[in-house]
């Protein structure tokens, strides 16, 4: 304010393009995000926020075997020392820190309403409260033993840990997640005793694989249990390279309900799948007539989860039926891996072994920092004893320089050569730690001081007894999570995906009734009960009429082919009903107006058709490659500048082709080739404007037979037009039809 009032506002202003002046700012704030809130630190797993929280908590106290406090007073001591945020951001990331639905191993052990698995949100932070766990203990373990570097805080008015000593794997234990700029970290929980397992072999052999250490750490381990269904190799892989996912399924179990019945009991859902959401999502389904092999659903859930599934039918098998609703609903999710974390300031891809391998270098320095610590202290306290030691030699001139001299201090340093804190703790001495059994105390503190001096000597001194005591802590820190205490026994299990049939089984369930498909000529499609039908007498649209109709069962699925090579897939049963006039069918595919349908018909994966385009290129494709489940359909044909205008089943060895130039080539069908999908071989060549008209297979020992005048006629000079695929043909005989088809 005072540079303007003085008239020299220029020099607040920067000359900057306004690109680079953004770019700046934005990748400031982008590393921010990344270092300071969204990826946790490789070393102790933590976010900057939960590290405040846990600190904050141990300013307070908050031991596991003390007593709780207001989390509102958690909060807010956070709040205002060392995470200057929203208190919602602090009390949400304490929540979490609780919920042992949402982490493997909670660092907060809290008392009132921390939400459910139902999603429910917990209470105010005013009606909460909470305290440390037993593992929250084990990663502030050596926090006043100079183990980590401490940073001044916001407010530069006290200081707050760069990160916590971390005295178990708590990355990979209780996992993390967070979405930063242009990243993203996804971990998922472990079992802390398998982890700890395999630091352990780490330490022994450094040069041990992934699929070594996966002897002991097995895969994930969710807190909500479950079985997960991925390959060993998969699992290698992920962990390999620190990208990959797991597949999860709910564990469930049959009921006998009497009577030949059964229900199926899920008992542990997907980790952090929301138990509400679920059921809701279920009963949509039902109401929307998807789970066809299920009868109900219902939550008789108290502490523990306890979902009822009623199947339709008791001939229906427990595994077809869980088969069909993991297609459709959570009970089988997949979790990401993506192992992104910050390694030495800078996020880091990294996989199962460089963390484990972070992690115990970070041990080793936690305990050589500690270490040096503790030898500082005793060389202080050595020192003082030595002092100690002379004063109770002496201890006779000592009450006499004391008593007599005007500065004792300074007569007892020059008498004795002790320096000025051995002088000051003598003088510092009360009368009653004169007598001789303090003495020998202290020449027993001394004695157990140089031992314990001389071991940390050689352990600052020796690489290999640091990673000995590293070690042995991890063992010692192993015991709070034994793996048959209930905290640390595996959840999740391992299994395998049951071959099911399952669309045999649905298709088994479905009722299965005749129906004909009518296409009408303005492109309105309906399904119409029965067989035999005569499609010509059905009611249309004025100015409409037929176009195409198949008979087909309503369990059946309909292929659509347009003009422009693209294949469609509709369900029978989906159609509209044949009372009305149906529906338009661009409703149910994207086709655009310019693009017709050229052929429908009933879908059987074995068959195959011959399909060509008016520019005279085709060939031989298996209709399970035109099947689509896209309502934009599936390109099947390359019709270049021309269109789709054939698509006929193969009923033969021979293949007749004709263009508008009435012009006939036949030739062996096996000259054609068998695709996917494209362009495929010319049949027939034509000159100027002439296309293809039509095609047609037959089987040589039946000879060249076609409709004409509605009546069937033989060619039986055929043989005369036999030629090499893609040359002109023959004038077609005498008799062929006027329409110049195989069907006229």
């Amino acid at each position: 304010m005072s540079d303007l009032i003085d008239g020299t506002p220029e020099d607040r202003i920067i000359n900057e393009p306004m690109s680079e002046a953004l770019s700046k700012r934005y990748l400031a704030y982008a590393l921010s995000t990344i270092t300071a809130r969204a990826l946790p630190d490789v070393r102790d797993g933590l976010k900057p926020v939960q590290r405040r929280i846990l600190y904050g908590m141990r300013v307070l106290k908050l031991d596991p075997e003390g007593g709780y406090r207001k989390c509102a007073k958690i909060v807010g001591d956070v709040m205002g020392n060392f995470h200057p945020h929203g208190d919602s951001s602090i009390y949400d990331t304490l929540v979490r820190l609780a919920q042992d639905f949402t982490v493997r191993y909670p660092l907060v052990d809290g008392q009132g309403n921390f939400g459910n698995i139902d999603g429910d949100s917990a209470a105010a932070y005013r009606y909460t409260e909470a305290r440390m766990t037993v593992a929250a203990e084990l990663l502030l373990d050596g926090l006043n033993e100079n183990a980590v570097d401490f940073r001044a805080n916001y407010a530069e008015n006290d200081e707050e840990p760069v990160v916590l000593p971390a005295g178990f794997p708590n990355l990979l234990a209780n996992g993390a997640s967070g979405i930063a700029v242009g990243m993203a970290t996804s971990i998922p929980p472990h079992n802390a005793a398998e982890l700890i397992d395999a630091a352990r072999l780490l330490i022994e052999k450094p040069k041990a694989t992934t699929e070594e250490l996966m002897d002991f750490v097995k895969g994930p381990d969710f807190p909500t249990g479950g079985i997960i269904v991925e390959t060993k190799e998969a699992m290698i892989q992920a962990y390999e390279t620190g990208r990959g996912s797991f597949r999860m399924r709910a564990r469930w179990e049959v009921e006998d309900t009497g009577r030949g019945t059964y229900q199926i009991v899920v008992t542990e859902i997907p980790y952090q799948v929301q138990k509400s959401r679920l059921l809701e999502k279920l009963g949509e389904l039902i109401e929307a007539k998807k789970l066809p092999l299920l009868d109900d659903v219902r939550d008789e859930s108290a502490e523990d989860v306890r979902l009822v599934l009623v199947p339709r039918s008791k001939t229906v098998e427990p595994e077809v039926l869980m088969e069909s609703l993991y297609k459709v609903c959570d009970l089988e999710t997949r979790f990401s891996l993506n192992m992104n974390v910050l390694h030495k300031g800078a996020p880091q891809v990294m996989g199962l072994k460089d963390v484990l391998q972070a992690y115990l270098d970070h041990r080793r320095e936690v305990v050589v920092r500690r270490a040096e610590f503790r030898l500082d202290k005793i060389e202080k306290r050595l020192h003082l004893l030595d002092g100690y030691l002379i004063a109770y030699l002496n201890i006779d001139e000592v009450i006499r320089i004391i008593r007599y001299e005007d500065e004792p201090k300074e007569v007892l340093m020059s008498t004795f050569n002790l320096t000025d804190t051995q002088a000051e703790a003598i003088l510092n001495l009360r009368l009653r730690a004169l007598r001789k059994l303090e003495e020998m105390e202290i020449r027993g503190e001394h004695d157990r001081l140089m031992k314990e001096r001389e071991e940390l000597t050689k352990l600052i001194g020796s690489t290999r007894r640091q990673w000995s005591k590293v070690s042995k802590e991890l063992k010692e820190a192993r015991d709070a999570f034994d793996p048959e205490s209930e905290l640390g026994r595996r959840r999740a299990t391992f299994g395998e995906v049951a071959e099911v049939d399952l669309a045999a089984a649905l298709e088994a369930t479905l009722p299965k009734e005749p129906l004909t498909i009518v296409l009408s000529q303005q492109g309105w499609i309906r399904g119409m009960k029965g067989h035999g039908l005569d499609p010509e007498s059905a009611k249309f649209k004025d100015g409409d009429a037929l176009y195409l109709a198949e008979e087909v069962m309503s369990t059946d699925k309909i292929i659509l082919m347009a003009s422009d090579g693209r294949a469609f897939t509709l369900p029978a049963d989906k159609l509209p009903g044949g009372r009305g006039h149906g529906e338009p069918i661009r409703l149910s595919i994207d086709l655009e107006d310019s693009v017709d349908i050229v052929a429908m018909f009933r879908f059987e994966p074995e068959r195959k058709r011959v399909v060509a385009s008016t520019e005279g290129y085709g060939f031989v494709v298996e209709e399970k490659e035109l099947e689509s489940n896209r309502k934009a359909g599936k390109q099947a044909v390359n019709t270049g500048k021309g269109e789709l205008t054939v698509c006929t089943p193969v009923e033969g060895d021979m293949l007749a082709v004709v263009g508008s130039n009435r012009k006939l080539l036949i030739f062996p069908l096996d000259e054609l080739p068998e695709m996917a999908r494209g362009k495929g071989n010319k049949l027939q060549s034509y000159s100027g404007k002439h296309t293809l008209k039509d095609l047609m297979t037959f089987d040589k020992r039946d000879g060249l037979i076609v409709m004409t005048g509605g009546r069937h006629r033989a060619f039986p000079e055929w043989e005369e037009w036999i030629g090499k695929r893609s040359q002109a043909g023959k004038t077609v005989p005498k008799g062929f039809p006027r329409s110049g088809t195989f069907n006229g």
